[in-house]
């Protein structure tokens, strides 16, 4: 039986809308312009799943047979790695990456599917298999766009700083800002230590306690105790990731786009950044005209 994804909802629409629209833009230019068809294109899929997402829809609601109202079918949608491979123009290659073995076997499904693209794809940690790439490509011939779609904190900063280095990545990142970063912030006090190291793990900084915290000491029955109350709220956690990207990207778009669940709670923010500098400016001029549409 096929393995599918079932995560998301109509954020999960309009994210992929979103990055079609670059999908499209990017391939137009590096096929349309001279200078830049010298390059191989790449696109990197880093939590590729099995190409495809389900939406549960009630029979009735399709129109074929109303009476069975409660009844549900499945549809299968289109994920981020069908829409890149459907791009026109297209991309030079495709690179698929999924650590899940069933889903996988989907993903190499997708080689008879789609049999004049040249797709690769690897059943690995995606923060250890694309350090190593970003190190080993030739990047004088080669280009990139690389989507990092975690369903939570599974992105190292370190894979984000092997990215920014090659300065010949754009990069869309779904940033989890209300679905784990925010949860993880206690309030009237610092995180527990292991909730701590996966903070800093996915920042790259210990800063991250400075920013979201005030403190004052207080006197008590032990002496006086250092206390930590949280300031952040979710657009300070946002600012505060826009500018450790800022770090390692030669531009970042100031315009990262909250996805909502159905309360209205950001749950992820939608992220873009540029390492190439020749290219940087157009690039970020088109992503954050589709960020802001």
């Amino acid at each position: 039986m096929r393995k599918i994804n079932q995560f998301g909802g109509s954020w999960t629409e309009d994210k992929l809308n979103r990055l079609r629209k670059y999908l499209s833009a990017y391939t137009t230019i590096f096929t349309k312009n001279q200078k830049a068809r010298y390059y191989k294109t790449v696109y990197v899929d880093a939590f590729a799943g099995t190409g495809y997402r389900s939406a549960y829809l009630s029979v009735g609601t399709i129109g074929i047979f109303p009476e069975l109202e409660e009844e549900d079918t499945q549809k299968f949608l289109k994920g981020s790695a069908i829409i890149a491979l459907e791009t026109e123009p297209s991309f030079n290659q495709y690179l698929l990456i999924e650590r899940d073995p069933e889903k996988v076997e989907e993903l190499q499904k997708l080689k008879e599917k789609f049999p004049h693209k040249e797709i690769k794809v690897i059943n690995e940690d995606a923060n250890i298999y694309l350090k190593k790439w970003c190190q080993e490509t030739d990047w004088c011939h080669f280009r990139a766009v690389v989507f990092l779609d975690p369903y939570g904190m599974e992105v190292d900063w370190s894979l984000i700083e092997a990215i920014g280095k090659t300065q010949a990545i754009d990069l869309w990142i779904l940033f989890p800002l209300g679905i784990a970063v925010n949860r993880l912030l206690t309030h009237n006090n610092l995180p527990p230590p292991e909730w701590e190291r996966a903070l800093t793990r996915i920042f790259g900084t210990e800063e991250w306690k400075e920013a979201f915290y005030s403190h004052r000491k207080e006197a008590t029955l032990f002496g006086e105790q250092e206390r930590y109350i949280k300031d952040a709220d979710f657009d300070i956690i946002g600012k505060f990731f826009i500018d450790r990207l800022k770090t390692v990207f030669y531009r970042v778009a100031e315009n990262p786009l909250p996805l909502r669940n159905s309360r209205s709670i950001p749950i992820y923010l939608l992220c873009f950044a540029a390492g190439n500098p020749k290219g940087a400016d157009i690039a970020i001029k088109i992503a954050q005209h589709i960020l802001g549409r």
